[in-house]
């Protein structure tokens, strides 16, 4: 059978091959999640000369959690060495700086479907949509690839809402195995909910809100994550073998334990056991 492109290693941001992208294109506005407000194209305060971040070791403590949970999915130094050929925004033309800045955010976001749509190519129970998944991975790395110009023209809406249509697809096809009533929980409001020890075998909990949600001990086996806000959600010993379509990013903004059961697709977040 022939494999997939895209290798998850590349799907993950490496700093030392790009040139601080985040740290100056995003913009952030002063928040739980971040200390101070910056504009978009503006470098944060505690970016360095060498596009190191003067901080990385205690962001925290300092106030910037929304960039310990941040990932670009290898967006980065995709932008930067292979959109402008490893061109710095810092020696470059303003204009230029300008481009590399409007197209990192369009990269970012296929970047990130081609980490669902790599995982789904993982699951036994989507091989019937394989064929399709395959096709459009393909398609979506072709792109990523594109020009400058290429890229800041994309309507990249409307890609995503393509690869939607297949993920939802795979999504129903990997449930189907999960054994039980299978709550569909799409968007729901869970926001500080107490699900202690609950059930949620195969659930459908795309987009759903569990912003500090109690999942202490819940069983999450099977269960569609995409797109669920787990910031803060209490993950200390649930189980989320074969849950599916979960992120770093959406992780490292939950709090979980060395007890919390993960999927081989991510990394325990170190300031689980950190106490950070």
């Amino acid at each position: 059978m022939q494999q997939h492109l895209t290798d998850p290693v590349e799907l993950r941001g490496d700093c030392e091959r790009c040139f601080g992208l985040c740290c100056v294109a995003l913009p952030f506005t002063a928040s739980a999640d971040f200390a101070i407000d910056k504009p978009a194209g503006k470098p944060c305060r505690n970016l360095q000369d060498d596009h190191r971040c003067g901080i990385h070791a205690r962001l925290r403590q300092s106030g910037f959690n929304g960039c310990t949970v941040y990932d670009c999915f290898g967006a980065g130094q995709k932008v930067s060495q292979v959109t402008f050929g490893g061109q710095d925004w810092r020696t470059g033309s303003r204009e230029q700086a300008g481009r590399m800045f409007d197209v990192f955010p369009a990269v970012r976001q296929l970047h990130e479907l081609l980490w669902y749509l790599t995982e789904a190519l993982t699951l036994p129970a989507a091989r019937p949509v394989h064929a399709e998944l395959r096709e459009l991975l393909e398609t979506t790395e072709a792109i990523t690839r594109g020009t400058p110009e290429e890229l800041a023209a994309l309507d990249v809406a409307a890609h995503r809402q393509k690869v939607n249509v297949l993920l939802l697809k795979t999504s129903e096809l990997a449930r189907a195995g999960v054994r039980g009533r299978k709550k569909d929980r799409r968007g729901a409001d869970l926001m500080g909910a107490r699900l202690k020890g609950a059930d949620l075998r195969g659930a459908n909990l795309r987009g759903a809100y569990l912003i500090a949600a109690d999942l202490t001990g819940a069983d999450l086996r099977g269960a569609d994550l995409i797109g669920a806000d787990l910031r803060d959600t209490d993950l200390t010993d649930a189980d989320l073998t074969d849950a599916f379509f979960l992120t770093q990013p959406q992780l490292n903004a939950a709090r979980g334990s060395a007890g919390t059961r993960l999927p081989g697709s991510v990394s325990r977040p170190v300031h689980w056991t950190a106490g950070l």
